[in-house]
């Protein structure tokens, strides 16, 4: 498994890249793409929403499981990948690329996200 260094990661296996604009993208490690399996459905939160850090904002469900998508930080939705959800299997072939979930405009970013490197530890 190989995370890349520039991205940050929570403990429900998500990833956060640095903000551009005060804007980040989110998607799911490759750990948790390999844990649920195949990923047949998505379902992520609306452009405009408000996500908070730690709470459920969307669902991806696999050939195996359903399973709550966490986001990472607290802020306002302002892109959903609507090329995943048209073709969900991306979350499982491009986790770190194309398979991105949606962009979020950061209000708060809590203090207990991981590096790569911690999150390889921490998902071993």
């Amino acid at each position: 498994m190989s995370n890349p260094k520039q991205l940050r990661y929570s403990k429900e296996h998500e990833w956060l890249s640095a903000a551009e604009d005060g804007v980040s993208t989110v998607g799911i490690t490759e750990h948790a793409a390999n844990a649920l399996g195949d990923v047949v459905y998505v379902q992520l939160p609306e452009v405009g929403e408000t996500v908070t850090a730690g709470e459920t904002c969307g669902e991806l469900e696999s050939t195996k499981s359903v399973s709550d998508l966490y986001s990472p930080v607290t802020g306002e939705v302002v892109a959903a990948n609507q090329d995943v959800v048209d073709d969900p299997a991306l979350v499982n072939s491009a986790p770190f690329e194309g398979g991105w979930l949606f962009k979020v405009r950061v209000a708060e970013e809590p203090g207990d996200l991981l590096s790569a490197d911690e999150y390889t530890d921490f998902a071993s």
